[in-house]
């Protein structure tokens, strides 16, 4: 069986990305050990290209209804075009720890 990690790389594979990150954030958060609830996705991909951030975040959300109605709890989108993510030197921010253990 796949990890969840797995599981969104997997699904998101459909938009041909450029880069991928998907990024178990779970250890910030007060969950237990090992868990897959929290993520981070990082993706860009030319199918972005015409699309604002509402909708790009809403293909995303379509691809991973069935993580984000059973495991996931959390999910952060980062969505870029190529010349985006380029412009921003492959950088994204770094989110603040929700809860500390």
């Amino acid at each position: 069986m796949n990890s969840v990690s797995q599981n969104i790389k997997n699904k998101l594979g459909v938009l041909n990305p450029l880069h991928l990150e998907v990024v178990n954030e779970s250890h910030r958060h007060s969950v237990p050990d090992n868990a897959e609830t929290h993520f981070k996705v990082v993706i860009v991909s030319e199918n972005f290209v015409e699309l604002g951030r509402v909708p790009r975040h809403q293909q995303i959300n379509k691809l991973l209804a069935e993580e984000l109605e059973g495991p996931v709890h959390a999910l952060s989108i980062h969505a870029f075009t190529p010349e985006e993510w380029y412009r921003r030197n492959g950088q994204v921010p770094d989110p603040p720890n929700c809860i500390s253990k």
